[in-house]
């Protein structure tokens, strides 16, 4: 039986499942961690515990902790292999903190380091399900971070907003809370007069996307609004609530979930879980630009086929994922690929029958099959 979809802030603190993502600026303050307010925000998460639902942490703070260990400059975001050092020592202390946190009522913390290819690659992707399951299933928390003392600039999350919308699915969960600074999204910049709280998205739309900032306030992290934009997106795509609630409070989660002060981004009703995988995946390695009609032909459930591309770009292997995009640069879908860059390239623009002359061989039935597509 499939569970019914949340629709309000109190069905998603009643979530079976449910991640919780905790950003450097709440944890840590001047490189030192903010263990009162932590404890009070594990009282909470062992409440939910005791209530039924199984929680999973998404923590930031490691860089922010080593860092200060280190005497780095700038939070250790100078450069990436001041990021990466500050991680190294950063993430002993911060398990350290969880685990004592978490001790503290008996619950066992489980740490997971995973890293972007950890959940773009499908198997990796369906091992780490596994072992989300395990953990829960033996009554642990687990504790996600990146592994930011391996991940580089060019393949990782970036921001932990986007790895807990990707947990959440790998986890099954049905939600996702997001603890920021701000009470949730406003209509413009909260800082400005008149500035109000939207309570309800039904859809990440470019409306919605124009009303984000890109910076983090903090200047300890690396997302902001945008980033948990992107994150919403991942998670609605898969049927997922996801909520941005302010958790600088001493009871967040029950300012959240009791007087329902936040923002919660509607699930809408996905695919399979493949597609849903597809769909949250960010490291696409080429792109296909497609004409118009092709564009509304995807947008009406069709595969991909080469009479409509216009131009390929990128260096892609046949399974890889590549965007798909409209003539004037919007990102309309991705997928898997069942044709190289090069061989692209030979096809483009050509309808079925005149492509085997170009490849010397006998052409597949489509250049990204909709089973292997998902329209953004």
């Amino acid at each position: 039986m499939v569970a019914p979809l949340i629709a309000s802030l109190a069905e998603l603190g009643a979530a079976r499942r449910l991640v919780v993502k905790v950003g450097s600026s709440l944890l840590v303050e001047r490189g030192e961690p903010r263990k009162a307010w932590l404890a009070k925000l594990v009282s909470e998460l062992a409440g939910l515990r005791q209530a039924g639902c199984e929680v999973i942490v998404v923590s930031s703070g490691a860089i922010a902790l080593g860092a200060a260990r280190l005497g780095l400059k700038r939070g250790g975001r100078a450069s990436l292999s001041e990021a990466q050092a500050a991680a190294s020592v950063g993430q002993v202390e911060l398990a350290r903190l969880w685990s004592e946190s978490l001790g503290a009522h008996d619950l066992v913390a489980a740490q997971m380091l995973v890293t972007l290819d950890d959940l773009e690659d499908r198997r990796r992707y369906l091992n780490a399900a596994a072992t989300f399951e395990k953990l829960l299933e033996e009554g642990a928390v687990p504790v996600v971070n990146e592994n930011d003392s391996v991940a580089t600039e060019e393949i990782r999350f970036g921001d932990n907003d986007r790895l807990a919308a990707r947990v959440a699915q790998a986890a099954g969960a049905q939600g996702v809370l997001l603890l920021s600074d701000v009470d949730g999204l406003y209509d413009r910049d909260p800082r400005e007069a008149g500035a109000t709280l939207i309570e309800t998205v039904d859809g990440v739309t470019p409306e919605i996307l124009a009303m984000a900032s890109a910076t983090s306030s903090s200047g300890l992290g690396s997302g902001g609004m945008a980033a948990k934009l992107e994150a919403a997106r991942i998670a609605e795509r898969a049927g997922i609530a996801l909520a941005i609630a302010n958790g600088t409070v001493d009871a967040p989660l029950s300012r959240a979930f009791a007087q329902g002060i936040g923002t919660l981004f509607l699930p809408q009703r996905g695919g399979s879980a493949r597609q849903a995988w597809l769909g949250g995946r960010l490291a696409p390695v080429g792109v296909l630009t497609v004409d118009a009609g092709c564009a509304e032909a995807l947008a009406n459930g069709a595969s991909l086929l080469a009479a409509g591309i216009t131009e390929v770009n990128g260096d892609f292997r046949r399974g890889d994922l590549v965007s798909v995009h409209s003539a004037n640069g919007d990102r309309l879908a991705q997928g898997l690929v069942e044709y190289s860059a090069e061989e692209c390239h030979a096809i483009i623009g050509l309808k079925q029958d005149r492509q085997g002359d170009k490849l010397g061989y006998a052409p597949r039935a489509a250049v990204i099959h909709r089973d292997h597509l998902v329209y953004l």
